[in-house]
């Protein structure tokens, strides 16, 4: 399982963006830069779609001003899927990535077997990024919201 004080693993996380598919190289995607990265179990869920990535949406130019290049939300969803949601939070300053095969959860060690709920799926949590470099990790404990929040996340900048 990634920890901080590590570099991240190499992977491929998807955009939809104006109607392109993008696919992204995570070593690519992290270098040189401070990221905030939350990743969520499901889009349109309801802690995810009432409180998670809506903290982040209010939350970004407070983020942007404390030195953050890139705001990253992530989930075991497809790049179309992600679009949509991130479309109807209004969350233009959010990048929403895919992650449809939980290869790159996996990668990290942060991903749950749900069952029915939907398969694999990512646990939530935050991780501040500094140039591949995971320098900060939140995950949260089964059925809580607190650690991984923008809120939270705020402090540790």
């Amino acid at each position: 399982m990634i920890e901080e004080n590590m570099k991240l693993p190499s992977g491929e996380l998807q955009q939809l963006s104006d109607g392109n598919m993008i696919s992204h190289n995570t070593d690519e995607l992290f270098a040189n830069k401070k990221v905030v990265l939350f990743a969520v179990p499901g889009a349109f869920t309801p802690t995810c779609s009432v409180a998670h990535l809506p903290g982040y949406v209010v939350s970004a130019d407070e983020l942007k001003e404390k030195g953050v290049d890139a705001i990253i939300c992530l989930s075991v969803n497809d790049a179309f899927v992600m679009n949509a949601w991130g479309e109807a939070q209004n969350a233009e300053n959010i990048m929403m990535l895919a992650d449809g095969d939980g290869s790159y959860t996996k990668a990290l060690g942060l991903g749950m077997e749900t069952a029915g709920f939907g398969g694999f799926r990512s646990q939530r949590y935050a991780m501040i990024i500094d140039n591949g470099e995971v320098t900060s990790l939140h995950i949260e404990k089964p059925k809580e919201f607190e650690v991984s929040k923008a809120e939270s996340i705020l402090k540790f900048l």
